[in-house]
């Protein structure tokens, strides 16, 4: 039964930030997690606040807005102290030049009693780092920020 409320609750998590909502992925990380998005762009980097999440997820949404994640598979194990999950995914967007944008990866969890205590992303992000670049040449600045690290 956990481990289905866990799946649930990871499906809400994407569904909301499908919609522009990234406060459900704020409310299930714990007050210390480590969050790692591996590259040299802006959305690399690890950070392990809420108010770095929150300025991570307001910058992904600006990048891209109309960010859609497409679940493919949801794997969860372990007992509710020390539970690991992988959401394996596909998402697209239009950022604002308008190039359409797909990447397929996984989210690694681990979590402990419920809340999110580490989370990988595993993705290509080559595909990341060059629409950062071309949106930073089309004159959005914040696309080349540095990494939000905390």
């Amino acid at each position: 039964m956990y481990h289905a409320i866990v799946r649930r609750k990871l499906r809400h998590v994407f569904s909301s930030l499908s919609q522009g909502n990234f406060e459900p992925g704020l409310a299930g990380l714990a007050s210390r997690f480590d969050h790692v998005f591996s590259g040299t762009h802006a959305l690399g980097g690890t950070r392990h606040t809420k108010a770095g999440m929150r300025r991570w997820f307001e910058r992904l949404l600006l990048l891209f807005p109309k960010l859609d994640f497409t679940i493919q598979h949801i794997a969860v194990s372990g007992p509710p102290w020390n539970t690991y999950a992988m959401v394996e995914w596909q998402d697209s967007a239009t950022p604002a030049d308008g190039v359409p944008y797909v990447n397929d990866g996984t989210h690694f969890l681990r979590l402990r009693w419920g809340k999110v205590v580490s989370l990988h992303a595993y993705l290509d992000t080559q595909v990341v780092a060059g629409t950062c670049r071309r949106l930073a040449e089309w004159g959005l600045a914040v696309a080349a920020a540095p990494p939000i690290e905390d």
